[in-house]
Order: C-alpha cells, then sequence, then structure tokens
C-alpha cells in the first residue's frame, strides 16, 4: 500500500543530500526517485516530472526561487504530476540516461534539467531551465506544464511513440565503441596529440572558444606525452594554458583553487562555484608540472590548491565535501569581487593602489557594477608585499558572507582528492598533504565499502542508499594504488585488488573484452544500461579503470598482474576511436595511454623508505610512474632487489625489462631520461 499522506507532501527533508534538502520547503510536492514514487505515477495514471541538479547550481537556485517556490506553479505541477527531484551528483547514473535523451531532444544539456517521462520512466520531453514568463524563444514553465498535462490527456499515444523514439536512440547510444580501431602507438598517439594542440587559442590559452573549462585531466595528458618525448612544443601548449588559468580570474588569486569554467575565453570572470573533482584534478596536474617545469607560479599554484581543499572543503570526518556553491546570499561573485575603493579601504591608500595594478581592478569593472575579479596578469616584483597584501585582503574576505558548502562526500571525487593529494604530497615532500589523504582514504573504505561494494555518497555519519557506479570503484582503487606508493602498507593493495575484482565481476562486459558498463549487474534496472566512456568533467569510469589496472598490474602477483594488464590493454584499445575523432573528449585516456606507452615506468627502491634516493625517485618520476620504497622483499616490486653495497638502491623498469640498478639521484635521472 502507498502511503498518500507522504506523497502529497514534501518528502525530502529526511534526503542525505544538501541538493534535495534545498528544496524540502517548497509546496512542491516533491519526492525522492525510488519503487514508492514511480508507483504513485502508476497508480495516479500522470506522468512523472523529473528534475535534476545539484545544490552549486546558479540557475537551479534561479529555477526554484522563479517557481518551485511559487504556490500557483507549485499547485500545478502537483496537480497534474508526480514531481521527483534527483541530485546529479548522488544519482549519475540518472542523471546520464536523462541528460542524454535531453542532449537528443534538444541539442543541448545543462542543468537544470527538466525531463517529463511516463510512469514507466520513459522521457518523452526534455530541456533545462524554463522561465516564469516567456522568453527569448522559450515558454514560460506553467505554460509547458500545462501543454504537457493536455498532451498526456488527449493525445496520449503522441506521448508513447515519442518515448519510444526516444529510448530505442538511447539504447543504441549505450552500445558501447566498436572494437577495431588503430592500435594505440607512438604514431597514433603522436597524431592526436597533434590534434588536441592544433585546437589551442593562442591568444589565450586553453581549448576552444567561451565558455572554457579547465582541462586538468587533458594538460595531464600531455604533460606525460612531453615527458615521454621531449616534444617542446607540446609543452609550450601546456606551459600557455596553465599560466592563462592560473593569472585568470577562474583561479582565486587569494584563497587558491578553481571555479567550475570561465565565461569568456579570457579566464577572466568565472562561474563561481568550486567543486572538488575540478580542484583535484587540476592539483594533479599542476603539482606534477612543477616537477617538471620549476616555475614560481606554477608551485604556488598547486601548494594553493592543496592548501585550499584542506581549508575550505575538508569535512569533519577527514573526507572532503563535494562543492562550494556559486552564490553568495543570492548574488554570484558577492564573496570575491572588489572595487578599487573596497582595496583601498582595506588595504590603505598606497597598497590598495598598488594591489589594483597588481589585480588588474579598474573603476569600470570586469564583472558586473563595477566589480571586478581579482586577476593576476603578471608576477609582483615585491613578494613580500604580495604576501602581506593577499593576507590581509583574504582576512577581510574572511568576514564577508560566504558561499554554502555542499557537505556531501562522492566516493569518486574524494579517490580524486586522495590521489592528488597524495602525488602533491611526496612529490614536494609535504607530509600533512599525505597524512590528510591517508586518513580520507581510512574513512571512505570504513564507511563506504561494505563486503567489496561501494556506496555512491554519505553526508554526516549517513551513507546514501545509492550505490556506487564504475567511476567509484576505480577512482578508490587508483587512490588505493597511491596510498600504497605513500605509506608502504600492504592493506591499500588488499583494498585496491577487493575493488578491482568487483568492478570486475559487476561492471564489465562479458560478451565485450575491455567495454564497461557505469552500472553494476545488480543495479537498479533504468531505461537502459549506462554505458559512456567519453571523458567529461571528470574521468569517465572507463578510462579510469584502465588507469587503475595499468596501475595494479605493476603492484600485484605475477597471476592478477596478467590479467589486470590484459583488461588494461583491452581497455585501452577501445579508447582508439575516441582519441582518433574526438581526442579532446579523451584527456584522460590519453594520460593512461601515455603511461602505458612508456611502459609504464616502474621504480623500486631498496632499504627503508625516506631516504635521499626514495626523494629524489618521488620527485623525478614521470606521471603515470609506480614507485615503491621500502625492505627488500617487503612488496611484489621489491622482490629480490637487495641494496647494492648496502646503499640506498633504485631499480628502474619499463613494462617487463629493468635497467642496472643504481644508487645515487644523478644515476637515477639518467636511467629515467634513457
Amino acid at each position: 500500500m502507498l502511503d498518500a499522506t507522504v506523497l502529497n507532501t514534501n518528502a525530502l527533508d529526511e534526503s542525505t543530500s544538501p541538493y534535495l534538502r534545498q528544496h524540502a520547503d517548497n509546496p512542491v510536492h516533491w519526492q525522492q526517485w525510488g519503487p514508492q514514487a514511480l508507483q504513485s505515477a502508476r497508480d495516479r495514471d500522470v506522468p512523472i516530472l523529473l528534475s535534476i541538479g545539484y545544490s552549486a547550481c546558479h540557475w537551479c537556485h534561479v529555477m526554484a526561487h522563479e517557481s518551485f517556490e511559487d504556490e500557483t506553479t507549485a499547485a500545478l505541477m502537483n496537480e497534474n504530476f508526480v514531481c521527483i527531484k534527483v541530485d546529479r551528483e548522488e544519482r549519475p547514473d540518472l542523471d546520464s540516461v536523462y541528460m542524454n535523451a535531453t542532449v537528443a531532444m534538444t541539442g543541448q544539456g545543462g542543468w537544470p534539467m527538466t525531463c517529463f517521462l511516463t510512469p514507466e520512466t520513459e522521457p518523452f520531453y526534455c530541456g533545462t531551465y524554463y522561465p516564469p514568463t516567456p522568453r527569448q524563444g522559450m515558454p514560460s514553465f506553467e505554460q509547458l506544464l500545462t501543454a504537457i498535462a493536455d498532451t498526456w490527456s488527449t493525445r496520449r499515444q503522441d506521448v508513447f511513440d515519442a518515448s519510444a523514439a526516444i529510448v530505442t536512440e538511447l539504447r543504441k547510444q549505450s552500445a558501447g565503441i566498436p572494437a577495431g580501431g588503430r592500435p594505440i602507438d607512438a604514431d597514433f598517439l603522436a597524431a592526436s596529440v597533434a590534434a588536441i594542440c592544433a585546437d589551442e587559442d593562442t591568444t589565450f590559452g586553453g581549448f576552444g572558444q567561451a565558455p572554457k573549462f579547465p582541462p586538468g585531466a587533458l594538460l595531464e595528458g600531455l604533460l606525460r606525452h612531453y615527458e615521454r618525448t621531449g616534444n617542446g612544443e607540446v609543452l609550450d601548449v601546456v606551459r600557455r594554458t596553465a599560466s592563462a588559468m592560473a593569472r585568470g580570474g577562474i583561479y582565486d588569486q587569494l584563497g587558491g583553487g578553481f571555479a567550475r569554467y570561465s565565461v569568456d575565453a579570457e579566464w577572466i570572470v568565472p562561474h563561481f562555484e568550486k567543486m572538488l573533482y575540478d580542484n583535484a584534478l587540476l592539483l594533479r596536474f599542476y603539482a606534477h608540472a612543477s616537477r617538471v617545469d620549476d616555475d614560481p607560479l606554477i608551485r604556488r599554484v598547486a601548494s594553493d590548491t592543496a592548501e585550499f581543499m584542506l581549508r575550505e572543503l575538508r569535512t569533519a570526518n577527514g573526507c572532503f565535501a563535494s562543492a562550494l556553491d556559486a552564490d553568495t546570499e543570492g548574488v554570484e561573485g558577492l564573496t570575491y569581487a572588489w572595487t578599487p575603493e573596497q582595496l583601498i579601504e582595506t588595504l590603505g591608500f598606497e597598497d590598495g593602489v598598488w594591489a589594483a595594478g597588481l589585480f588588474a581592478v579598474n573603476s569600470a569593472g570586469t564583472f558586473e557594477a563595477g566589480m571586478s575579479v581579482l586577476q593576476l596578469p603578471a608576477e609582483p616584483e615585491d613578494y613580500d608585499r604580495f604576501a602581506r597584501v593577499r593576507r590581509a585582503l583574504s582576512d577581510a574576505r574572511a568576514i564577508r558572507p560566504q558561499p554554502g558548502r555542499d557537505d556531501k562526500v562522492v566516493t569518486a571525487w574524494n579517490g580524486l582528492a586522495i590521489t592528488a593529494l597524495v602525488e602533491a604530497g611526496i612529490g614536494s615532500n609535504t607530509p600533512k598533504w599525505v597524512d590528510a589523504a591517508v586518513e580520507c582514504g581510512e574513512q571512505l573504505f570504513a564507511a563506504h565499502v561494505e563486503s567489496g561494494r561501494v556506496r555512491r555518497a554519505s553526508l554526516g555519519s549517513a551513507v546514501g542508499d545509492a550505490t556506487g557506479v564504475l567511476e567509484d570503484y576505480a577512482c578508490l582503487a587508483v587512490a588505493a594504488a597511491g596510498l600504497f606508493q605513500a605509506t608502504g602498507d600492504l592493506i591499500w593493495i588488499e583494498r585496491m585488488v577487493s575493488l578491482l575484482d568487483a568492478a570486475i565481476e559487476h561492471f564489465a562486459d562479458p560478451d565485450d573484452a575491455g567495454s564497461w558498463f557505469d552500472t553494476a549487474d545488480d543495479a537498479e534496472t533504468l531505461v537502459t544500461r549506462p554505458r559512456d566512456p567519453i571523458d567529461g568533467a571528470t574521468p569517465s569510469g572507463a578510462s579510469t579503470m584502465a588507469e587503475a589496472l595499468l596501475t595494479a598490474a605493476a603492484l600485484v602477483d605475477h597471476t592478477s598482474s596478467a590479467r589486470y594488464g590484459e583488461l588494461a590493454a583491452a581497455s585501452l584499445a577501445r579508447a582508439a576511436l575516441i582519441l582518433e575523432r574526438a581526442p579532446r573528449s579523451g584527456g584522460h585516456w590519453l594520460a593512461v595511454a601515455e603511461a602505458s606507452a612508456s611502459g609504464p615506468i616502474q621504480i623500486a627502491v631498496s632499504t627503508a623508505p625516506g631516504g635521499d634516493l626514495t626523494s629524489a625517485a618521488r620527485r623525478l618520476a614521470p606521471g603515470g610512474s609506480v614507485v615503491v620504497a621500502g625492505e627488500t622483499d617487503s612488496s611484489v616490486l621489491l622482490m629480490d632487489r637487495p641494496p647494492v653495497d648496502g646503499l640506498e638502491t633504485a631499480y628502474v623498469c619499463r613494462g617487463f625489462v629493468c635497467d642496472r640498478p643504481v644508487t645515487s639521484a644523478e644515476d637515477l635521472s639518467f636511467a629515467l631520461q634513457s
């Protein structure tokens, strides 16, 4: 029996999603996605109105204020639909299915996503934001609701015909990438990289036109290509983009960390939300770039981004929150933008004028209402003054109203954060970043993993019902591999293997080696089983599985190594069409392919970790390498690899071929370059 009382009220106040809780006071009778809400649509014989968004989304807030908080609009929604609200971050499977439907119907997607479904959850009309009054060719939301309700009542067959056509298209899209692409060899990778570099915006840095998103995984792939080939032109592309982003308004010049994207081609005005996944991917890249190219700007950005994550995104249990909001008290940029007068008021006349010139703040403003987002067009001549000014402005900004924070802990994104903090920490010898990564990893395995199966997200001490998708298993497995390399604790190998074996069992396509579904074989059945290998704002689950398998193959025994290595190779072979036809959409695939083409490189340092050679190995290792330090025979990579003449000794291997052991940083550097 359905509880009619529950279904006739808003049911979001007990959700583990801060986004859903933001809508708990709406007069709309929002339900969470689940059997009860879906059955209600069947019993009432009404369509489902599915609204998908996330807590940091500016236009999600706008539509909520304009429409979902309006009593008249809510009454229209409640009368004619079962209204379901979904957090895209908590249910990426639902977001993927219905975003594909939205793009198929309209040619574009985005959030808030507004989909109308049959009671059997088949989409028949989809869109994004709808205004409260007709605007720029868009109907008002009330007009749309009325039209959909009328069509359902009077032209039901048209609805079924439309939904059948859309579902057919969705099932075609989920067929996966066909096998048989070109071999991913050195020539292939060179061609893919050349195609990516040809899309560079040589004037402002980055790729393509506005809006511009920070391409963290893509830059990591290009940097690995440079390390493998020595192609200086590729390094120049990486430098230009890294510098342009670091000097622009998309980067927080006071507190560190990156906004989600720039609305303009010059990286000046950000869309102010700060996502954990962006900052994790960019920390990994900037930390790597700082080891390759000793640039004080790049080094500072890496350090400040790590500190931003620990300071502003770390939760009480040692994990990392999903995002900071785009708005502050309903206003974009309220926390972050400045006028020249405000700088002078905060710093005094001389420092204020100096800061205005340094940060490109002028009376015309670069943002709205004469306000400017801080940039850093050039390095300061006086670093002591720069540090003092930054501290003063940061203190002043701290007492302004602050953006909201989505405290939801997403497994995959925390896995990305762990990997970034580990690589940044061991590469720069900053133990507190590694310690933070270890604490996060312990918490994730304690709260989000049970009997080898993963949950997607938690809020505080409450773990959500949503099951983990492929990226959750893959990102956490990569993180576990990194934590083993940082600590030498074999528990991380056990945990990594458990995750990989569960992922292979439940996500691998049994009929198509190297192809992966994004949802498990025992997950909720949707209108189609999502499978998207394209890298987007985050690496795809498939490309991250390829990374996890490639790394694990170097860390486990021979039998498991062969199994994981074969699966990694089969998965990479699937990426050939992406890297050939749309290489910018395969940034993480490129990074994994470059690591594979390099061997991947394995460095085993024999004797207790912490010596000079261990530090040198971690500093010098190219991206995608595996570095293990410890006593002889303490792990697979250190089996039968003793110290030479009692000295700390490094063994460098590429695939199954090893160089002679070396005992100095100079010889290690030479071995890695040969």
